[in-house]
């Protein structure tokens, strides 16, 4: 849980927002941003928050967890649907504006919400309360770095059987043996499903592990994360399993280089779309930029993937305490891929990075 200074400075920084989008009160339904401004880690609950007061909306499920972890904060024990749970906790509160989290809210919530609240106008949001989780404070950083490590310690357990460990076993059996290490490590669980893509299956961006056994001189592309106390981190390694096959030797140098360039161009005021250009103008150079089709990367906290993102679209001005993922990648169908990724926070001068595995060609050959 948050310190109670951390979540009054949220709190008074939610009330800025209310106030500069003409709002009365604002129904947050995403559970990370109820937990971002409550320190209340159940589902299923809502948070109505007005100027100067907040009430969680949950069930009785959560009643007891409601009580240990924000025992400060009126709850309101709903029996019924949610919609009208809103309204009957709204009775006696004037509520002209209300607003609803457009992106996270869903139809059928909003469609109750009108009809059952005569008298109040519902005003749609996008990402003002994302905007607020974007610079993180001391203990949100503390936490991630505590995430960083567990995901670490676990990847080096997984390779220290060198190749003998990987050949012939199921990119389900090495995610498996992964997630399980970063849970004996202190993980509550993986930040998302990890990812291990054994020879061509590495061009695939986002591939799901299969059957599929790992051969003598593949490469295996691992993308995994570590939760602890809420928190995410976000990695990425290339493996080989033998010797490097040539042509994704030659891009692995190109996307390490790509990601120095990255790490290189981040620092307070610089706009998010001008890193990404940074790390896609080597990998362009290179001949390879019809292979990289994604972003640079993204912001990671309570969510794996969350503000700011860093691509040619975004305009977003870093600033120091936000946390991204630095993540180029080359991938050639048919033949493999490789993407390398660490987290990376935004000091007062440059971008850090939060991990220190090895990154070099030679350090990813299994022994």
């Amino acid at each position: 849980m948050a310190p109670k200074k951390a979540l009054r400075d949220r709190q008074e920084a939610l009330g800025e927002v209310l106030k500069s989008s003409g709002l009365d009160v604002l129904l947050l339904t995403k559970r990370e941003n109820v937990r971002y401004f409550t320190g209340f880690t159940g589902e299923d609950s809502y948070l109505l928050a007005g100027r100067g007061w907040m009430r969680l909306l949950t069930d009785s499920r959560f009643e007891e967890q409601a009580r240990r972890e924000c025992h400060w904060l009126e709850a309101y024990i709903r029996k019924d649907r949610m919609s009208l749970a809103v309204a009957a906790a709204l009775k006696r509160r004037r509520a002209k504006v209300l607003g609803v989290e457009g992106f996270y809210a869903t139809v059928a919530l909003v469609g109750a919400l009108r009809k059952g609240l005569r008298g109040t106008r519902l005003k749609v949001l996008t990402d003002q309360v994302e905007n607020l989780r974007q610079v993180k404070q001391a203990g949100e950083m503390a936490k991630i770095r505590r995430a960083v490590g567990v995901a670490q310690q676990a990847f080096m357990q997984l390779t220290a059987g060198g190749r003998r460990a990987f050949i012939g076993r199921t990119e389900n059996e090495l995610a498996a043996q992964l997630e399980y290490r970063m849970r004996q490590l202190g993980a509550s669980r993986a930040s998302f499903e990890t990812i291990v893509a054994a020879g061509a299956n590495a061009a695939l961006p986002h591939y799901r592990p299969g059957s599929r056994r790992v051969g003598r001189d593949e490469c295996v592309l691992i993308d995994w994360g570590a939760m602890v106390e809420g928190y995410c981190s976000d990695l990425t390694r290339v493996v080989f399993a033998g010797r490097i096959p040539p042509r994704i030797g030659r891009i692995y140098e190109v996307v390490l280089r790509a990601q120095a360039a990255g790490l290189a161009a981040i620092g307070p005021g610089v706009s998010c779309d001008k890193v990404d250009q940074a790390a896609r103008d080597v990998i362009v150079a290179a001949g390879y930029g019809d292979n990289f089709g994604h972003g640079l990367g993204h912001g990671v906290g309570l969510e794996v993937h969350e503000m700011p993102r860093l691509g040619r679209l975004s305009r977003t001005q870093l600033q120091p305490g936000m946390v991204v993922t630095v993540e180029p990648g080359i991938y050639l169908p048919g033949l493999g891929g490789v993407r390398i990724e660490d987290d990376a926070c935004v000091t007062r001068r440059q971008g850090r990075f939060l991990s220190d595995l090895p990154r070099d060609l030679r350090s990813m050959v299994l022994r």
